[in-house]
């Protein structure tokens, strides 16, 4: 499956010099199971998307790639 959380979820954690560990702590998880959220090989669950968008400051449809515009209402 091809969703563009994919990629915007792995490009934020770059963009902000973050490791998948840093991010799975932040989000109360492994950072086996946020390796499988931006591989794609889990999907990613909405309470973590809600926490993903909070923390990197973007709103869910640019996350969700809805929109190029990261603080679209």
């Amino acid at each position: 499956m091809d969703f563009a959380y994919i990629k915007r979820i792995h490009d934020l954690r770059i963009d902000h010099d973050l490791t998948q560990r840093e991010v799975a702590n932040l989000l109360g998880t492994s950072q086996t199971m946020y390796a499988r959220y931006e591989r794609g090989a889990n999907e990613l669950p909405i309470h973590h998307l809600l926490a993903l968008c909070e923390f990197y400051r973007v709103s869910a449809d640019y996350l969700l790639g809805r929109t190029d515009d990261p603080k679209s209402k």
